[in-house]
């Protein structure tokens, strides 16, 4: 019952995303814009209060090893990341992830990207059913719709790509 679940959600948010229903709220706290909810990258960029993706993107350099494991293994995971367009490591880490999703050519369809308030709340209850307690979150979904790993910040390494990379790499 489990497994059917978890392939269930999965199912839902992937098939949210592949036909661009996105369902996102934006707030304004002081002089921030929040997006919270479901997003995309396309929204973060075409917004001009969010200069610091395309900044940090320019500079974002992922591992050639992760890049070639996403390439290699992108047919057996998919991801869900949450972060906080408020959020310094976010803004620091989202660009160097689709950095290394760009490279990889790794599939559009297959990632969820959920935007979080300060209080780590997405809106929907994503956020509350991954206990999410910092961002960004990088969670790796096995095809059976497993939990199979996740980066919490900057990871154990310091280095997210290399840490995704080894999650993904273990993955049958």
């Amino acid at each position: 019952m489990k497994y059917f679940f978890y392939l269930l959600f999965i199912t839902l948010i992937v098939s949210c995303t592949a036909t661009n229903k996105i369902n996102y709220t934006t707030t304004t706290n002081g002089h921030e814009k929040i997006l919270t909810g479901v997003i995309n990258r396309s929204i973060i960029e075409a917004d001009t209060s969010f200069p610091w993706f395309s900044t940090n993107y320019k500079y974002a350099n992922p591992s050639t090893a992760a890049i070639a494991t996403f390439k290699n293994k992108s047919k057996n995971f998919s991801l869900i990341v949450f972060g906080g367009t408020w959020c310094e490591d976010t803004q620091n880490l989202l660009p160097l992830f689709y950095k290394l999703i760009d490279k990889s050519e790794y599939p559009l369809k297959k990632l969820t990207l959920v935007g979080v308030d300060r209080n780590k709340k997405s809106g929907n209850e994503l956020s509350t059913q991954y206990k999410i307690i910092n961002v960004p979150t990088f969670i790796v979904i096995n095809k059976k719709g497993e939990e199979v790993g996740r980066v919490v910040e900057y990871g154990k390494y310091n280095a997210i790509d290399k840490e995704l990379a080894e999650i993904v790499s273990s993955i049958q």
